[in-house]
């Protein structure tokens, strides 16, 4: 059986949006996101360049005027090992709640629809006001954005739900709480039997969740998530690598470049040396 990694992910909305809007982060290309999941749903719009998406175990090339609509708590992994633009919008479930089709759930197609590039010409107009911000640019975000949820429940809304669709959709809501903990508090020592005892579960009992939901055991998964947060530090800080490494509960900088280049397909230093030339570069 394939060895599965999926993880929890929370979404923030931008402060002056009802949604969250931004590039890509990975626009620079030597890029992978791992399987995960998340409560919001997600649109993946690409403008340049090549993104590969996984989606329920289906492959999904991402060219120039195409996009994706990743549903809530749905299973996807993203590859861009090259640069590319793209614009992603992470929209809150609860945006939906007139329209769900079952218990907290609704589900939208990734059929392509003849509103295709109506969707596309939305989500780039919506980028160029906000990235613009003249004034008022909220508002007119905010208007095309509602333009965007109307196609979205009218064109894009599948109305049939299975009850393995619901089953699997409340078995990660459950296990998302404890993923979300485990992101909060990931540079302290999380040990299977504490993070069991602090949910009120057996270390059992929560193996075996991590194993039917996720696909991973406990300690693949907090070192998983450990690495992710030491990818986004090596963009933000100046920090050595050392120093990220035992920032973000790894043992030592060596540990945390294995753990890295096995993800990443390249070392820590040398990805730290692409980005820098990459913003040289603009």
């Amino acid at each position: 059986m394939e060895n599965k990694k999926y993880i929890h992910e929370i979404i923030i909305p931008n402060q002056d949006l009802p949604f969250k809007m931004f590039r890509f982060e990975g626009k620079n290309g030597h890029y992978y996101r791992e399987k995960h999941w998340h409560r919001s749903i997600e649109i993946f719009a690409v403008f340049e360049g090549n993104i590969t998406f996984h989606l329920n175990e289906e492959k999904y090339l991402l060219s120039p005027g195409k996009f994706t609509i990743v549903n809530s708590n749905e299973i996807h992994s993203v590859d861009s090992p090259e640069p590319n633009h793209t614009v992603v919008l992470q929209i809150p479930l609860n945006t939906f709640q007139n329209y769900y089709t079952g218990e907290q759930f609704i589900r939208f197609t990734h059929e392509e629809r003849e509103q295709d590039k109506e969707i596309m010409d939305l989500i780039w107009n919506m980028q160029r006001i906000y990235e613009e911000k003249e004034t008022g640019y909220d508002m007119r975000v905010t208007s095309e954005y509602f333009r965007l949820l109307y196609f979205m429940v009218s064109q894009y809304r599948e109305l049939y739900v299975t009850s393995d669709m619901l089953k699997i959709n409340k078995g990660l809501n459950r296990l998302s709480e404890i993923t979300s903990y485990i992101k909060e508090h990931y540079e302290s020592e999380l040990s299977l039997d504490q993070v069991a005892k602090k949910f009120g579960y057996s270390s059992a009992y929560l193996s075996r969740m991590f194993q039917k939901y996720a696909g991973i055991n406990y300690k693949a998964f907090v070192q998983n998530v450990r690495v992710e947060k030491a990818h986004q530090a090596l963009l933000d800080s100046d920090c050595t690598i050392s120093e990220i490494a035992f920032a973000h509960g790894f043992p030592n900088s060596k540990a945390m470049s294995r753990a890295f280049q096995k993800k990443y397909g390249i070392v820590p230093s040398e990805y730290r040396k692409t980005i820098k030339m990459s913003k040289n570069c603009h």
